[in-house]
């Protein structure tokens, strides 16, 4: 499995908080099994999926629209959390909620801004793991306990 972290920006490197993997790969893995050989079609749509989320979250944001982001927030949410992309969830989760609060206050959602500018980075760095490791052309790192490794024999490799 791949051992990539979600960690938070540069700014808040004062702050003792823990480092979450990008994927939980229990999860990903449970999906993969329940979808079968629909895994990589379904796979696909989320790609899709998220990225036009992604877009309308964009967008509305520009439009400082709170009502416009709740529905492509909430979307990705659930299609993040099937797959085991939890911080991609939360932040989505984070995205929707502040929406729904500001349309109740009717205020404008600018304190979104930064969770906005960071949407996009995770979804594309959830994408290349789950990229890694469904893609049966990419080599495989082996183990670090040499479990995967062939046996050299005459010299320590």
């Amino acid at each position: 499995m791949q051992d990539s972290v979600y960690r938070l920006p540069p700014i808040f490197a004062c702050m003792s908080a823990p480092v979450v993997p990008l994927v939980e790969w229990n999860a990903f893995n449970r999906a993969r099994g329940e979808l079968g050989g629909q895994f990589v079609r379904i796979l696909g749509y989320f790609r899709e999926d998220g990225a036009r989320s992604v877009d309308q979250i964009e967008s509305a944001m520009r439009l400082k629209s709170a009502a416009a982001l709740v529905r492509p927030a909430h979307t990705l949410k659930g299609e993040a959390r099937q797959f085991g992309a939890e911080p991609l969830a939360d932040l989505a989760e984070l995205i929707e909620l502040t929406a729904r609060r500001c349309l109740e206050t009717q205020s404008a959602p600018d304190e979104l801004i930064p969770e906005v500018v960071k949407l996009r980075p995770l979804f594309e760095g959830t994408l290349e793991l789950f990229d890694r490791e469904t893609n049966p052309l990419v080599q495989r790192r082996p183990a670090a306990n040499g479990f995967g490794r062939r046996a050299v024999f005459g010299r320590a490799g």
